[in-house]
C-alpha cells in the first residue's frame, strides 16, 4: 500500500510557508518584553499574538497570559503583580480597545502586523474624505476585521467573500449590498483571503458600483499571496496536500481551501502527531505547507516522520524565501496613546 506503509516517493515541501516578517516581529516582540519586564510583574497579551495554538502554548509556558477583554486585565491585576503593559496581537484592534487600555494606565506595545495598520490607515481616510466602506471579510468576529471596522464603524459595511456568501449573516453578499451613496464607495480587505477569491468578489462589487475604489496598493499582504502561489506552483505535482494550520489561522484555512479545489485531497493538521495513515492511501506524491502562524519545527517533525515511514523519500523545497523584516514595535506610554486615538 502507498502512503505511511512505504509508497510514498517524493515530498514537496511549499516556499515560503510558515512564520511571515508580521508573525516574527510579534512573536519576538511578547518573548522580549516578557524577559525584559519580568521583574516588574507578568505580560499580557490582548488576544492570541498568532493565531496557533503551539505558539500560545509556548508562550504561555513562560508566564505570558492571553486575555479577550480589559476585564481580564483587571481580574489579572487584582490577582497579582502585573507589568503594566499590555501587548497587542498581530491583527489589529480597534481604537476604543486601546484607549481604553491606557486610560487603565497601561503601557502599550502595539505588534500589530504593519499590513494590517495600513488598512486601518485607509479605513480612516477614506471615512473622513466621506466615502462608504465595503470591507471584504471571512467573519465579523475575526479580530482583524474587528479592528479595522472599528476604525469606521459608521461608514463601514462589512462584505462576505463571494465563494462564502451567508456563512456569517452579518456579512453581506457582494452581489446584492447596499451603500448610502453609489457615487462615494471604496473597497478594502482583510489581509489574509483567497488571492483569486477576493479579485472575483472586487470585481463583482465593481460591476455593482462602477464608480467604486479599489486602493492602489493590495490589502492583501505580500505573505498571504506568496504561500497561495506557493500552493499552485507544486499542486500539478502531487496526489495529495498537507497543511499545517490552526483551524483559527484565517490564512491557513485558505491555504487547506486552496489545496483542496487543486488537488481534490488536502488535509488539515496542527502537528505530525494529527497525520492519518488513511489520508495517503495509494498517494506516491505529497505537498506540504504551513500557515503564516505555523512554527517551522512542526514542519520539520512531519517532514521526519513521512522519511522514517517512506524509506528513500525524496524531498523538494519548491520557491523562494522571503527576505523581509519589520521593525520591532516601540513601548509607548499611555499618554503616547491617548494622545495618538
Amino acid at each position: 500500500m502507498a502512503g505511511m506503509s512505504g509508497g510514498l516517493k517524493r515530498l514537496y515541501l511549499a516556499r515560503p510557508r510558515g512564520f511571515c516578517a508580521g508573525v516574527v516581529m510579534a512573536i519576538e516582540a511578547v518573548e522580549r518584553w516578557a524577559e525584559a519586564l519580568k521583574d516588574r510583574g507578568e505580560v499580557v497579551v490582548y488576544h492570541e499574538i498568532v493565531h496557533n495554538r503551539v505558539v500560545v502554548d509556548r508562550l504561555r509556558a513562560k508566564g505570558v497570559h492571553f486575555v479577550e477583554d480589559l476585564e481580564e486585565v483587571r481580574r489579572l491585576q487584582a490577582a497579582r503583580p502585573l507589568a503594566g503593559t499590555l501587548i497587542f496581537s498581530a491583527h489589529g484592534h480597534p481604537p476604543q480597545v486601546r484607549r481604553q487600555a491606557a486610560e487603565m494606565g497601561l503601557s502599550i506595545l502595539d505588534a500589530t502586523c504593519p499590513l494590517v495598520t495600513k488598512v486601518h490607515t485607509e479605513a480612516r481616510r477614506y471615512a473622513q474624505e466621506g466615502y462608504w466602506i465595503l470591507l471584504i471579510g471571512d467573519s465579523a468576529d475575526h479580530q482583524e476585521i474587528k479592528g479595522t471596522y472599528g476604525e469606521a464603524p459608521d461608514r463601514t459595511i462589512l462584505v462576505a467573500v463571494h465563494t462564502h456568501v451567508g456563512k456569517d449573516p452579518r456579512l453581506a453578499d457582494p452581489r446584492t449590498v447596499e451603500v448610502p451613496d453609489p457615487e462615494r464607495v471604496v473597497v478594502l480587505t482583510q489581509t489574509t483571503l483567497s488571492v483569486d477569491d477576493t479579485l472575483a468578489t472586487i470585481a463583482l462589487l465593481k460591476a455593482r458600483f462602477p464608480k467604486l475604489v479599489v486602493p492602489a496598493r493590495k490589502d492583501l499582504c505580500y505573505a498571504t499571496q506568496n504561500r497561495q502561489e506557493a500552493v499552485k506552483r507544486i499542486a500539478p505535482h502531487v496526489d495529495v496536500f498537507l497543511v499545517l494550520t490552526s483551524p483559527h489561522s484565517s490564512n491557513g484555512m485558505r491555504l487547506l481551501e486552496l489545496a483542496e479545489s487543486l488537488v481534490g485531497r488536502a488535509y488539515r493538521l496542527e502537528t505530525a502527531k494529527d497525520l492519518k495513515e488513511a489520508w495517503l492511501q495509494g498517494a506516491e506524491s505529497v505537498g506540504v505547507t504551513s500557515a503564516a502562524s505555523t512554527p517551522e519545527d512542526l514542519v520539520e517533525e512531519l517532514v521526519a516522520l513521512l522519511r522514517a515511514r517512506n524509506p528513500g523519500l525524496e524531498v523538494i523545497e519548491e520557491g523562494e524565501w522571503e527576505e523581509i523584516a519589520f521593525r520591532e514595535p516601540r513601548l509607548l506610554a499611555p499618554e503616547e496613546v491617548l494622545g495618538d486615538v
